[in-house]
């Protein structure tokens, strides 16, 4: 099976094409430029068979981009969809760490105790710790007794051939649903 994988959810986009779970290619850019590198990854997009779409948590814009990418895309080539966890997919890069994703206001996204929920910094357990929410509360967590790789390790992705790897539910494009975690800021502006 021929699958397009894509996540915008964390400061770093990825994009994968994904044949049998082998990775063929494999893009890191600006989320800005996920469709230019989806653009270069595929040379024939009636080739698909599936596409997978990281769904959060982390930023809204970002996921919202990339749920919308890949729904549109799926609806023009008719192929189904499955929606797959950031943090799943940053877990599954990194064996046996803590997946952090930054969700701005002083907060992070992360896995703890098998559940994924948003929190201070200061709340998160120590161990290895990837993600872009590792990488910018840095120096608080390794005070604290964190150990979080370099800046540049490719552990800190959210590697779209992870969630290739992980998506096993496809179905509808409509039915791909974001992980927020907490009321996106647009919504509490409303509501006051």
């Amino acid at each position: 099976m021929l699958i397009l994988a894509l996540d915008t959810a964390t400061t770093t986009a990825t994009a994968a094409l994904v044949r049998d779970g082998e990775p063929l290619a494999e893009a890191a850019v600006p989320p800005r430029e996920i469709y230019a590198a989806i653009d270069r990854l595929v040379d024939d997009p009636a080739a698909l068979e599936a596409i997978v779409v990281g769904i959060g948590p982390g930023s809204f814009t970002g996921i919202r981009l990339g749920i919308a990418a890949a729904r549109a895309m799926a609806l023009a080539l008719g192929l189904p969809v499955a929606g797959v966890s950031t943090l799943d997919a940053l877990a599954a890069g990194a064996p046996g760490a803590i997946p952090v994703v930054d969700a701005r206001r002083r907060e992070v996204f992360a896995i703890v105790d098998g559940e994924p929920r948003c929190l201070a910094p200061a709340e998160l357990p120590t161990g290895l710790l990837v993600g872009d929410g590792a990488r910018r509360y840095r120096a608080q967590l390794e005070a604290a007794g964190a150990e979080i790789p370099a800046d540049d390790d490719e552990r800190h992705l959210p590697r779209a051939r992870f969630h290739a790897q992980l998506a096993d539910r496809f179905g509808a494009p409509d039915a791909v649903e974001p992980v927020y975690l907490r009321v996106p800021d647009a919504e509490k502006a409303i509501a006051t």
